[in-house]
């Protein structure tokens, strides 16, 4: 779950849901690509939506599924549900495409249920993944790719310190323009000078 200290000043004006990335099994995310949420919410750690069925999330189940199968160690890192912990209902998918690369990239993605749109969840997602990858020694670089006429993505992106670096093409969504972001390592604490009588021998 991410620090809401942690981020950008502009975040930090609009209070956001609380929220965790629950890592899906194997057997859910499958479930989930064939369609059958009953399925799903019987190996799922979380109570799943009907919204979790829709075309757009299944084609991306079908891809962890089988991403999974073929390597185990994606399972950390791969979307899982993005779980509102006040709320306790699941209301979208958000994680990485996998592990870290050889450059130490990692590249974010990430879609809420319509019916819970416009509530901050997004925000708090994208929050919650850049501060898992700025944790890890193992990540260098966080990207996302947005469509170029999605511009309330490129508006969440931006304040994060992501960076127009390029575009590509996608055999599915098209053309996506490419935004890349160094990690920030969190800081050490400093330790507070003491104030006299506040502590003794």
């Amino acid at each position: 779950m991410f620090d809401p200290r942690r981020r950008p000043a502009y975040a930090r004006r609009v209070p956001l849901p609380r929220v965790r990335i629950v890592h899906l099994p194997p057997s859910t995310l499958a479930a989930l690509a064939d369609g059958d949420l009953h399925a799903a919410n019987a190996t799922s750690p979380v109570p799943l939506s009907e919204g979790f069925v829709a075309d757009s999330f299944r084609a991306v189940w079908r891809l962890r599924a089988r991403q999974v199968v073929e390597d185990p160690a994606a399972a950390a890192w791969v979307t899982g549900a993005v779980w509102d912990e006040d709320a306790e209902i699941a209301v979208g998918r958000a994680g990485f495409h996998g592990p870290p690369d050889d450059d130490g990239m990692v590249e974010i993605g990430y879609e809420i249920d319509p019916p819970h749109r416009r509530r901050g969840y997004a925000r708090a997602a994208l929050a919650t993944l850049v501060d898992r990858a700025d944790a890890d020694p193992a990540v260098q670089v966080v990207r996302v790719t947005i469509a170029p006429d999605n511009t309330a993505s490129r508006d969440l992106a931006l304040p994060y310190g992501f960076v127009h670096v390029g575009e590509q093409w996608d055999e599915e969504d098209g053309l996506e323009l490419v935004y890349d972001r160094p990690v920030r390592r969190p800081q050490p604490r400093r330790a507070s000078s003491p104030v006299p009588g506040d502590s003794a021998g």
